[in-house]
């Protein structure tokens, strides 16, 4: 069968979708999930398969201001821009047949505030032409007069009309379909608040530093989830930050448990609590700590997978009775395959892990700019028609 875009007759179910992963309900039907499509590929998706002008991110930060100090959101031309853009995404999730509008807002907001990470080329297949690169070395705080400079202010002040937001996206959603909620701790202060060698020296020379810097962003992420909990579109809270690379955490499993797993459980209170999943996100090998995150965490289901440090089949036999596992397709094969192998590598795949349930499928991290558009299209039609 091949696979039409846009899906004529959408059929979304996010909440069927979520008693498929917490293990409350085995059906037949393979269910699909992305934590996110790269505005690249969903551009050219949107006009050369919907024959529609696609309508990009509008221009600035929804809570911020300009560089030179315009408030963007204040103005009529920005909210209109930032509308038409929303509509747009939800749009275009509904129309390629998934079940929620993955929702970053907080946390790209906050990474507005970003002065460290390095722009340098994209030389992706369909390139943004510039792009944002961890910090490799140092980021913006160093030591605690940069931690009390920092302005923390401006990131609780994007607090103020995340509702709003949220309250926006709810009111365009179409039936079955919910907002999955997504930010991240670990990740920013790595990448760009310290930096990789900030972060790793830090941790030695000024423990002290790296917890407040962790424990200040912590909460502003946990009153997100607060402000996002009681809004009536929102279906899962569902965190993310790499934690690993190839072989292990990159900082110990010590420091991740006295660190960061006090607010990952946290977080999961406020989603148990309102009654909603709670998912994570973790690229890189987490064989260390995958009994912090079940039994301590108590996460309902996990994101992200690759075939030489964690392959979806094998988290299947090890954990696929304790939580959910969501997508699985290597990026690099999804990247590189050929049409008849990938194909193959995708049957495998839904043939291993759908058995006893608790599987969504998808690829193991997100639809990068990097990944063929044919190879995208064979993912969804194997997940569409499988099984029909």
């Amino acid at each position: 069968m091949t696979l039409e875009i846009p899906i004529k007759k959408p059929d979304p179910d996010f909440h069927t979708m979520a008693q498929v992963l917490s293990g409350k309900k085995k059906i037949s039907r393979l269910f699909i999930a992305e934590l996110l499509v790269d505005e690249e590929i969903k551009k050219i998706i949107i006009e050369k398969y919907f024959g529609e002008k696609n309508v990009p991110p509008p221009r600035g930060q929804r809570f911020g201001s300009s560089d030179d100090g315009e408030n963007m959101h204040d103005t009529e031309d920005y909210l209109q821009a930032y509308r038409n853009y929303h509509k747009a995404l939800i749009s275009f999730y509904h129309r390629m047949g998934y079940n929620f509008i993955p929702d970053l807002e907080f946390y790209l907001n906050f990474s507005s505030l970003n002065k460290a990470s390095r722009v340098g080329k994209d030389n992706a297949i369909f390139s943004r032409g510039d792009r944002y690169w961890a910090e490799e070395g140092y980021g913006m705080i160093r030591n605690w007069e940069d931690f009390e400079k920092f302005p923390w202010e401006k990131a609780e002040k994007m607090l103020d009309t995340y509702g709003e937001h949220l309250e926006f996206l709810s009111k365009n959603l179409p039936d079955g379909i919910m907002i999955a909620v997504q930010a991240a701790v670990y990740e920013p202060v790595m990448e760009w608040l310290f930096g990789y060698e900030g972060m790793f020296y830090s941790a030695f020379d000024d423990p002290d530093l790296v917890k407040a810097v962790i424990d200040t962003l912590g909460d502003l992420v946990y009153k997100s989830y607060l402000i996002a909990a009681q809004v009536k579109g929102v279906g899962v809270i569902w965190h993310g930050d790499d934690l690993a690379y190839k072989t292990g955490t990159m900082i110990s499993p010590d420091l991740l448990r006295k660190w960061i797993f006090p607010w990952y459980k946290k977080y999961g209170e406020i989603a148990k609590k309102n009654s909603l999943p709670y998912w994570y996100h973790c690229c890189g090998n987490k064989s260390e700590i995958m009994e912090d995150l079940i039994e301590f965490v108590q996460i309902d289901a996990i994101h992200a997978f690759e075939d030489g440090c964690c392959p979806v089949m094998e988290y299947k036999k090890k954990y696929g009775g304790r939580m959910g596992l969501i997508g699985g397709a290597d990026i690099d094969k999804l990247a590189r395959l050929s049409v008849i192998e990938l194909r193959k590598y995708l049957h495998k795949i839904i043939e291993n892990c759908m058995p006893g349930g608790r599987y969504v499928f998808g690829s193991g991290n997100s639809i990068c700019n990097f990944i063929p558009l044919e190879n995208y299209l064979i993912l969804l039609e194997v997940g569409q028609y499988y099984g029909k």
